[in-house]
């Protein structure tokens, strides 16, 4: 059997997953980290985007979308922390792309109410969105 260490993902909602994985990929705010077992202990922020996990025995990874949040490595054990956590097969195309074309909206009409830089956090979060339904299509499993 192959070595592995055990994940947490967890959101403001509730815990998304707890499992075994032979190594996990997590968007960290200076570009991916890759973790095999025996990492180095770290504590990072992590950007919004896909969260790739190998479990033991299974051929195919679980992706799972974050809007960004904590990443901690200890021995044998990472965790995740969330404002938003949502399973790969749960995202919503539509959903997303809407949220897409508001935040663009709101980016162009400087008027708005909404400033700026929070328009920028919910485009990227929106095309993170996207990149992880790119993701799954191109592994042969529908989103919402």
């Amino acid at each position: 059997m192959a070595m592995t260490l055990h994940v947490d993902i967890v959101s403001a909602e509730a815990a998304i997953y707890s499992g075994l994985a032979e190594f996990v990929v997590v968007p960290a705010e200076m570009g991916e980290v890759g973790i095999y077992p025996r990492h180095a202990p770290m504590i990072t922020r992590i950007k919004p985007g896909s969260v790739r996990i190998k479990a033991p025995d299974r051929e195919d990874e679980d992706l799972i979308y974050v809007s960004g949040g904590i990443l901690e490595v200890q021995p044998g054990v990472v965790t995740i922390l969330s404002d938003t956590a949502i399973r790969g097969a749960d995202l919503d195309e539509a959903r997303a792309l809407e949220a897409k074309r508001a935040a663009e909206e709101a980016m162009r009409d400087r008027s708005a109410a909404m400033d700026y830089a929070k328009a920028q956090a919910e485009l990227a979060e929106a095309i993170a969105q996207l990149h992880a339904i790119e993701k799954l299509r191109k592994k042969g499993v529908k989103a919402s």
